[in-house]
């Protein structure tokens, strides 16, 4: 099963279209951090993670993680060894804050961009994430929240998404 990203607005999975919002600069095969672009490619799933203080652990057959206070996504290209990677949030290092102010985090989904022989510089933290107004995100893949639910019903943790 393949989530498709036809373009910046569309989202296809099964029969199932579904409306969504990319990086605020379009796409990219030549990703670099913080260019606010979504990577093309076809890329695996990793866990979902969820604020359990928010929202009710969903429907799906991924690994749930509930997110906490102290968690954040290693952007510093400084660190090797946490780059592009779950860390203990540090004020010492550049990092994506998991435990957010707004919803968009209530559910999200790491898209394997970038994990397997990282690459600093290359990109991090690309997430399936919420959105309320589809505004451009920084290079993740957002959809709206009754969207997202029906996605997680729908894929298998061999899922994989391809962004053209």
């Amino acid at each position: 099963m393949t989530i498709l990203v036809k373009n910046k607005e569309t989202l296809k999975i099964d029969e199932f279209q579904f409306k969504c919002c990319v990086g605020k600069k379009g796409f990219t095969y030549k990703k670099k951090e913080g260019d606010k672009k979504t990577p093309i490619g076809t890329f695996s799933l990793g866990r979902l993670y969820y604020r359990k203080d928010r929202v009710k652990k969903p429907i799906t057959k991924l690994k749930c993680i509930a997110i906490k206070k102290n968690m954040g996504w290693c952007n510093d290209t400084n660190l090797k060894n946490k780059y592009n990677r779950l860390i203990v949030a540090d004020k010492k290092i550049s990092h994506e804050k998991l435990f957010r102010n707004d919803y968009k985090y209530n559910y999200i989904i790491t898209i394997n961009y970038n994990t397997n022989k990282i690459k600093l510089g290359k990109g991090s933290a690309i997430f399936l994430h919420l959105t309320k107004n589809y505004k451009p995100t920084a290079g993740c893949v957002a959809l709206n929240i009754n969207d997202f639910l029906i996605l997680l019903k729908l894929i298998k943790p061999k899922t994989k998404i391809k962004i053209l």
